[in-house]
């Protein structure tokens, strides 16, 4: 039984509002921006989510929701909702969240905000791309995913 709208176009909006909705749970930082993700299965069954430091002060939210799941056939055919671009470059550890994508087998990934080259490059929407990931952003969202970081981009 799914747990709301399915992924694809109709369900984009209400499960990257929710992605939006974690991020405002975590913790502040003044070096990192602050990120939730939802990862949909093609039922729209929701899989997993997670939010930016969430476990750790180096966790990403894309990297936390995937790593609730480990290998699965599931991802074959999911979306992963983010509320800002995954990054494609990344200080912290030694592989990006775009790099995680990937690996996992995501198709198709949908955002709210291009990340600014505040920290690094923002480089995660072209890695995506050029490996043929289906990449959409919901610019209406994106002052909802902007307003946890507020502090960053005053």
């Amino acid at each position: 039984m799914a747990d709301g709208p399915p992924p694809g176009p109709a369900g984009d909006p209400y499960w990257l509002g929710l992605a939006c909705d974690l991020a405002a749970l975590c913790p502040p930082s003044e070096t990192a921006f602050s990120v939730g993700a939802v990862i949909v299965a093609a039922d729209g069954t929701e899989l997993a989510r997670g939010y930016s430091r969430e476990s750790g002060p180096r966790d990403h939210a894309e990297e936390a929701a995937l790593a609730k799941l480990g290998p699965s056939p599931a991802l074959r055919d999911a979306t992963i909702y983010s509320s800002l671009e995954p990054c494609g470059r990344r200080a912290s550890r030694p592989s990006p969240c775009a790099d995680l994508i990937l690996a996992a087998g995501l198709p198709r990934v949908v955002q709210a905000w291009s990340e600014p080259d505040l920290f690094v490059a923002a480089t995660g929407a072209v890695r995506l791309l050029a490996a043929g990931v289906e990449l959409r952003e919901l610019p209406e969202l994106a002052d909802r995913a902007r307003r946890p970081n507020r502090h960053l981009l005053d």
